[in-house]
């Protein structure tokens, strides 16, 4: 028994991953090589309910709550974690939007990604640096009724295949910081905005890349939240998105332990299953130990947020501790398969998928300064 999930949860998880497990897992080897992020699908997922459930009936969700959310991006990351982006991306994206975009802008698009019709990105890291998310130099100046945005955003997930940008730039001074940065809505069809995308380790489905603007145009309605304090406001969400990609990551290390399982009872060496063997049992063991924990923190995560509680602190553990032992674990199962999981296929696609968490969305270092600022106090933790 599960003290997060009620009976209508697990039933709604169990529902999403007969879903993934028919729908989304035949092509998960095949759009790693294509790198071709699969729109019908995205559309069907849709239809069935599947992406962003969290949000307000109002603009195209079911109202379920941060859990629903949770158990199914863990479902249809079980099966391709490139393709469980689409629904990270919707919750961090619908949120920010249905929270902070004027109505009549953000509605049509929240209808579309709730519906699948549409993918969002979001463009926060530059060129000079990622962990220093607040010392942004790409710029947005207000002329009349519109802004105009001129710089450079790069390793954003789905650069090239997103239809709108969640996009944030300095409209204070260099030396502003945080509350000098602004965040606009920018559909990707404007006039002026490039893109390109990267040759990645991982993720391949989805993709990254960069993104230039030169006199991008984009009406003042467009903005989300105030100006100069986007990064303040909008900024808050990833805590939601953190508990996610926790989900997201100990999903896929769940899948590899449950084969590893039952790859090794079943493969035998000097007459006995692998099993019998303790350095083949304790090491998956210990990693099934720490994945059940780490999912627990994870949902205790969400069910904070559904209770409108604090939950930075546990978000940010999500982040920083879950995709370290997702790689760690998967690294271990395709040991456990050898020469089998060193091929090219499932196993080693897995491991590949789950290590880019460790660098982006936050890396552990600048989680466990989140930690320890809520702990402590910013006062005492200020770098």
């Amino acid at each position: 028994m599960n003290p997060y999930l009620n009976e209508d949860l697990q039933a709604l998880g169990e529902h999403a991953e007969r879903f993934a497990q028919g729908r989304v897992a035949p092509g998960f080897l095949e759009r790693d090589q294509t790198r071709v992020l699969d729109r019908a699908l995205m559309r069907e997922m849709g239809q069935m309910g599947f992406i962003a459930p969290e949000l307000p009936e109002a603009v195209g969700g079911q109202g379920m709550g941060s859990l629903a959310a949770g158990v199914i991006h863990e479902a249809i990351a079980k099966a391709d974690l490139s393709i469980s982006y689409i629904n990270l991306l919707a919750s961090l994206n619908g949120q920010i939007l249905a929270q902070h975009g004027q109505p009549e802008v953000a509605r049509p698009w929240l209808e579309r990604l709730t519906q699948g019709e549409a993918l969002l990105a979001i463009a926060l890291t530059e060129p000079r640096g990622g962990s220093d998310a607040a010392n942004l130099r790409l710029r947005v100046e207000r002329v009349g009724d519109e802004y105009v945005i001129n710089g450079e955003k790069t390793s954003i997930s789905a650069a090239d295949q997103a239809d709108a940008v969640v996009v944030f730039g300095r409209t204070g001074s260099i030396d502003s910081g945080a509350h000098g940065v602004t965040a606009l809505l920018v559909p990707c069809d404007v006039p002026g905005l490039t893109r390109n995308r990267f040759d990645c380790h991982g993720q391949r489905a989805i993709g990254r890349g960069s993104l230039f603007f030169e006199n991008v145009r984009v009406p003042v309605d467009h903005r989300l939240g105030d100006e100069n304090k986007g990064f303040v406001q909008v900024m808050q969400g990833f805590d939601f998105s953190r508990a996610l990609i926790g989900l997201q990551v100990l999903s896929v290390a769940r899948a590899s332990l449950e084969e590893s399982w039952e790859y090794a009872a079943q493969r035998e060496a000097f007459g006995q299953p692998l099993t019998a063997f303790q350095g083949v049992s304790h090491p998956l063991a210990d990693f099934d130990t720490q994945v059940t924990a780490a999912r627990l923190l994870c949902l205790q995560a969400l069910w904070l947020k559904d209770h409108d509680l604090p939950h930075s602190a546990e978000a940010a553990m999500c982040k920083w501790w879950a995709p370290k032992l997702a790689y760690d674990a998967i690294h271990q199962c395709l040991l456990t398969h050898g020469h089998g999981g060193y091929d090219r296929g499932i196993m080693e696609q897995r491991l590949r998928d789950v290590l880019g968490f460790q660098i982006g969305d936050g890396t552990a270092q600048i989680m466990k300064t989140v930690i320890a600022r809520t702990r402590a106090g910013r006062k005492a933790v200020p770098i």
